[in-house]
């Protein structure tokens, strides 16, 4: 099946540099694109697109509050975000608006179609030298929101080995290194994740380890 993605970005330089990039890999097509967060919100209701490339400082409407609504309105649309700066403060909150992971806009061709396959499989791009360091950096912070008392309490329900899948889904492992780590199948990992994400009523492995973060099962460092 053919990816296909929205682009959104002010720049339109960068909007026409990954079209040409990704509309050269046979299995991603670039449905649209977006001059600022309003109309992202809008272009993803008239195309559907599977995966949003979605910029944060953009006029209108930012990147955060365009992924929240995105979010809460299409289930099925992943969101990944682009940023210059790898450790922009801004990503840590659209993390938490629900995307699935972010990108850096300087990100190879290849690094590029890759983080797009990854996001649109439903996985998180969740890249340990990078995003693993954003969170911890940004749960640090006075002001980070804590969990919801309802996730909170959600989190009791998770057992034993699934709490011990949370916290390694924290440090950036993937389920093949999860499932290398405790000596079971990846099927068995895929199961757990699946769960864990239901009892905590999380979208992705992205929440999950936004989540493992401010429940303090990861510290940061």
């Amino acid at each position: 099946m053919t990816i296909r993605v929205l682009i959104a970005d002010d720049q339109m330089m960068v909007r026409e540099g990954f079209s040409v990039l990704l509309n050269a890999m046979p299995d991603i097509e670039v449905v649209g694109e977006a001059v600022n967060g309003r109309q992202a919100v809008e272009k993803v209701r008239e195309l559907a697109p599977d995966v949003v490339l979605m910029d944060i400082r953009m006029p209108e409407l930012n990147g955060i509050e365009a992924t929240r609504e995105i979010v809460a309105a299409d289930g099925a649309a992943k969101v990944l975000v682009l940023t210059t700066f790898d450790l922009d403060e801004y990503v840590y909150q659209a993390l938490r608006a629900g995307a699935s992971g972010f990108l850096l806009k300087d990100a190879s061709a290849r690094q590029l179609a890759d983080g797009v396959r990854v996001v649109a499989a439903g996985e998180a791009l969740l890249a340990p030298s990078v995003t693993r360091r954003l969170i911890t950096e940004f749960s640090k912070l006075s002001d980070a929101p804590r969990v919801l008392p309802s996730a909170q309490a959600a989190f009791g329900d998770l057992t034993e080995r699934e709490t011990e899948v949370l916290v390694l889904i924290a440090q950036g492992l993937s389920n093949a290194e999860i499932a290398e780590r405790l000596v079971v199948a990846e099927s068995t990992i895929k199961t757990h994740v699946s769960r864990i994400l239901v009892k905590l009523g999380l979208r992705d492995r992205t929440q999950a380890a936004v989540f493992a973060y401010e429940a303090r099962l990861v510290t940061p460092g």
